[in-house]
């Protein structure tokens, strides 16, 4: 059960070092390579997620803007509001929104400020996993649980899907983070039972439900059993342990959804993406059962039915989801491995008792991967590829746990099969993903291919015994091999700039094609297109947008445009070619007459394309208004926010909300806290329900348009509100 070296020096007593020396040298009987090895691989992560950190500028220009006026407001960064003047609220919980806006309140607000906080996180992510892992296979001596450890550790690092989302500004960065801290405080609960621990796992859940709400809690099965079963107490304390992490994981949660609720309406912004004005509405709703079984403003996944499994808006519900286009390039390429890991793992450990450390940590990454990745090949509404960052930690576990189990009891056949069947099957899965970009370093798939079947061929060769040594050397080549594709796939997806609304991973440029992977005529890196209700998110620039990451200039002939994290709306969009911006507008102002303004530069953001004119950015920088315009759709707001740096009334929000009516916009008007209306199409924000917010924003729209003079500015429509109507 222990390393030969391990086993040497057990029977001698071990003077322990000093807490500092432990911390950057490890325990005595480590080997002393060990820990020096795990810092090395953070200093390494820490250099590929940090390196050239603003390529993609603000990234998602609607998180940015609301990070914009968190820095100016501390009403917007309680609440997430889009504006610092407190219209709407972005549509998720503001936990995200709270660590970049006190990155950029401390360094100042700009791109690097935004994404520094994300990038820390996925070393604070590799370093936890790395913690949970060696944890759990202690008892098979500490340089075998420290390489399995350490390959956990690397795997999370050279994942495609963490090197995107580590380096942008969605939630998914904070929600890995938080659930991966959760992990590790349920392991850390398991020696005694400990009930500090798993409340402390309960509070790291309930704030990763204010991070991106019930996503968060798709681990919670997994924890509870782990802890339900390997806890070493007695049944009554480990049915105690798990009501204190209940009670904890719901106030860790709860106090800011009852914040909101007793808040007066009135003294606080809309909650952007309810229909009610209410968190529980984003629950249960849009937020909540809405993207598991569709409606409630979720139009994509299994919605699009026909379209690639896997694409940009989920396409066709199945178990090949997760292996198919998009999807399959993001997190898939040490999936099989992970898979055989877990089943094999729990053959190797047999029948153990139930309280085995490692057990354990094959139960709680496997119960994270099974139930996530079930989740997201089913669910019916809203899913896009980056969302399977999430799977990240437990595929890392999996093959960490699994591997050194396996390697561990390599002098039995399943251990030496199980080995060889991890290494064959990562060579051949990424030798058809890396094949869907033929022209992007042909070489490599083909050694990728090569070394992962030598090394397949040596470990069971291995299986003779004069020729035993072999199944090391194949361990080592076949590790190599299999890390090499899905490496290099992330680190070149840290070098291309990322913005919009669903950005993919890989080299700038490349689309993929036909390969025929499982699923659909697409394969990875495919075609995202299905069935008219998506948009392509190949991009042939640099920043890779993908579906709904370039604003609407009016309407967009009918497709439905991207939420703020890709989520598919349903109505007519409502943004216009300028983007966000919130600001206060002088009444009375004159307009310029601009029809041929030529200084249209590109924004900040780069919210996948649009721009703002310099004339407009003038104008709106010129107010002295609680708003200096108001505008269709949250995209377009956030635009202009950056741009101008001025607070900006998003009508109807991302998803049809339905404020404001006609008649709160009309007193806002009159009373002179908005300075112009830009118009931007017929529809209400950007999609999404039918109804309130749709026909509102038509009708305040047709009420401008009735009361006040139109205005040409940088090719917009522009009405000055402040003029006498």
């Amino acid at each position: 059960m222990t390393d030969r070296r391990d086993r040497a020096r057990s029977d001698a007593p071990v003077r322990r070092r000093p807490p500092l020396a432990r911390l950057f040298l490890g325990e005595r009987e480590d080997a002393r390579w060990l820990r020096p090895a795990f810092w090395a691989l953070l200093a390494l992560t820490a250099v590929l997620y940090l390196w050239d950190l603003s390529v993609s500028g603000y990234a998602n220009s609607f998180y940015a803007a609301a990070v914009q006026a968190g820095t100016k407001s501390w009403t917007a960064f309680f609440f997430g509001s889009l504006d610092s003047s407190n219209f709407i609220t972005v549509d998720k919980p503001p936990a995200s929104l709270w660590v970049m806006v006190l990155s950029a309140r401390l360094f100042g607000f700009s791109s690097t400020s935004l994404l520094l906080p994300q990038a820390l996180m996925a070393v604070g992510t590799v370093a936890l996993v790395w913690g949970t892992v060696r944890r759990t296979l202690a008892r098979l001596g500490s340089t075998t649980a420290g390489v399995g450890a350490l390959l956990a550790g690397l795997v999370v690092a050279a994942t495609p899907a963490a090197a995107l989302m580590f380096r942008f500004d969605n939630p998914d960065a904070l929600l890995v983070f938080l659930m991966t801290a959760g992990a590790y405080a349920t392991v850390r609960a398991l020696p005694r039972g400990s009930w500090r621990w798993i409340a402390l796992a309960g509070v790291a859940l309930g704030f990763a439900f204010l991070t991106k709400m019930l996503q968060g809690l798709l681990v919670l099965p997994a924890f509870g059993l782990v802890y339900l079963v390997a806890a070493r107490t007695s049944w009554p304390r480990r049915i105690v342990g798990l009501l204190i992490g209940a009670v904890s994981l719901v106030v860790a949660a709860g106090w800011w959804v009852l914040a909101v609720a007793l808040w007066p309406a009135d003294a606080r912004p809309y909650i952007g993406g309810s229909t009610n004005d209410t968190v529980l509405d984003l629950v249960f709703g849009y937020n909540g059962l809405g993207r598991i079984f569709g409606g409630s403003g979720n139009g994509g996944g299994g919605g699009m039915a026909g379209g690639t499994a896997g694409s940009s808006f989920g396409g066709s519900t199945g178990l090949n989801r997760l292996f198919s286009s998009e999807m399959g390039l993001e997190i898939s390429w040490l999936l099989p491995a992970a898979l055989i890991a877990l089943v094999l793992g729990l053959v190797v450990v047999g029948r153990r008792h139930l309280a085995d450390p490692a057990r354990a940590g094959l139960v709680l990454w496997g119960g994270w991967l099974l139930v996530t990745g079930l989740v997201f090949s089913y669910m019916s509404g809203t899913i896009h590829p980056y969302y399977t960052v999430a799977l990240t930690p437990a595929i890392a576990g999996l093959v960490g746990t699994g591997g050194a189990l396996l390697w561990h009891a390599r002098h039995r056949v399943t251990g030496r099969l199980g080995l060889a069947a991890m290494t064959g099957a990562t060579a051949v899965w990424s030798w058809c993903l890396l094949g869907e970009n033929p022209d992007w370093l042909p070489w490599l798939r083909w050694l990728v291919l090569v070394g992962g079947l030598v090394s397949t061929a040596l470990i069971v060769v291995g299986s003779v015994p004069r020729l035993r040594r072999l199944v090391a050397v194949g361990v080592l080549v076949g590790t190599l091999s299999g890390l090499a594709g899905t490496t290099a796939y992330a680190v070149v997806t840290t070098t291309v700039a990322h913005s919009g609304s669903i950005p993919s991973v890989g080299p700038s440029g490349t689309s993929g094609g036909t390969g025929g992977m499982p699923g659909g005529a697409n394969g990875p890196g495919g075609s995202a297109t299905g069935t008219g209700d998506e948009r392509s998110d190949s991009s042939g620039s640099g920043a890779q947008g993908g579906p709904g990451g370039t604003p609407p200039s009016g309407t967009d002939g009918g497709q439905p445009p991207a939420m703020p994290d890709g989520t598919s709306g349903g109505g007519t969009t409502g943004g216009g070619t300028t983007g966000d911006g919130t600001s206060e507008s002088g009444s009375g102002t004159s307009l310029p007459s601009d029809s041929s303004d030529g200084g249209s530069r590109t924004g900040g953001a780069m919210g996948g394309g649009a721009s703002t004119s310099s004339a407009l950015e003038a104008l709106l920088r010129s107010t002295d208004t609680t708003w200096s315009a108001a505008v269709g759709g949250s995209q377009s707001a956030a635009q202009l926010e950056l741009d101008t740096d001025t607070a900006v009334m998003a009508i109807g929000g991302w998803s049809s909300d339905p404020t404001p009516t006609l008649a709160e916009f009309q007193a806002d008007v009159a009373a002179g806290k908005i300075g112009y209306y830009i118009a931007s199409g017929t529809g209400g924000g950007m999609g999404g329900r039918t109804g309130g917010g749709s026909s509102t924003a038509s009708a305040i729209a047709e009420w401008v348009a009735a009361n006040y003079d139109a205005t040409t500015v940088g090719g917009q429509t522009v009405y000055d509100l402040g003029a006498a109507g």
